[in-house]
């Protein structure tokens, strides 16, 4: 019997694609900005906070949501078998601080971030022993106060920034490998009610497009600030396999335990 509450009936409307604006994504926007997929949906851009509150209000049918905040959808489907994940260092989700680590006194929260801040958390209070004031950034000013003993979690194209700024930097996914021994997923695919499954082969078949198409995709985003090539094939692992499923599912074991609000 087929789910009422199954997206598979669509009454000819526009499956709605909530995506986030970050260089790392662009891999796996590039397919669905093209035929045949990008006849079927519609684009919904947001950081990765925001997106979340889009995928719970239904604005959009599917979104590329922080890892962390799945478990307050219940129930909730990982759409497709990519994502935005990594084998170890990620680059662009660090701590960065002028001093080292014990110094710290004070870190602020990247306002963007969910799965971001539950793993800076969870390695703080679990692997480095370490117990700073947290603060909630509410906007880009933030990242002027790194400085001094006071540090700062950035995520995104920001971060890729913000390492030519800070003395140390500490990469969230290498700390995550190194303790576990698995790859991170940072962001996944997820939607609240099941999706055709012709829609579903289409979505992968669009996710992969663009990582046979690398070249084109850096070319059509100078950035002087980072080795996009580099960033896209050593830094950042795009497909959801067994491994990263593992790590996923440690990682909502290891918020969940711990009672982490993310």
């Amino acid at each position: 019997m087929e789910d009422k509450n199954s997206l598979s009936e669509t009454g000819g409307k526009k499956i709605k694609v909530g995506i986030v604006n970050y260089l790392n994504t662009k891999p796996l926007i590039w397919g669905l900005e093209r035929p045949p997929l990008s006849e079927q949906i519609e684009l919904v851009g947001a950081y990765p906070a925001r997106l979340v509150q889009l995928l719970a209000d239904d604005i959009v049918d599917v979104g590329l949501i922080p890892v962390a905040a799945i478990p307050q959808f219940d129930p909730y489907y990982i759409v497709g078998d990519y994502c935005i994940g990594a084998e170890a260092e990620i680059a662009s989700v660090c701590l960065f601080s002028e001093v080292p680590m014990e110094e710290i006194k004070t870190v602020y929260l990247d306002y963007q971030s969910r799965s971001s801040v539950a793993l800076l958390k969870w390695l703080m209070k679990e692997y480095w022993g370490v117990n700073p004031e947290l603060v909630q950034a509410g906007d880009e000013s933030y990242r002027d106060k790194i400085q001094g003993t006071t540090a700062g979690l950035v995520i995104g194209d920001r971060a890729l920034e913000q390492r030519r700024i800070s003395t140390f930097i500490y990469d969230l996914g290498s700390e995550w490998k190194k303790i576990t021994g698995l790859p991170f997923v940072f962001a996944a695919w997820v939607s609240k009610r099941p999706l055709p499954g012709d829609f579903i082969r289409l979505f992968n078949a669009a996710n992969a497009m663009g990582l046979d198409h690398l070249d084109e995709i850096v070319a059509a985003n100078p950035y002087e600030t980072y080795d996009l090539k580099k960033y896209y094939q050593l830094h950042l692992s795009y497909e959801l396999d067994e491994a990263k499923r593992r790590g996923m599912s440690l990682f909502l074991q290891y918020i969940q335990n711990t009672d982490q609000e993310v």
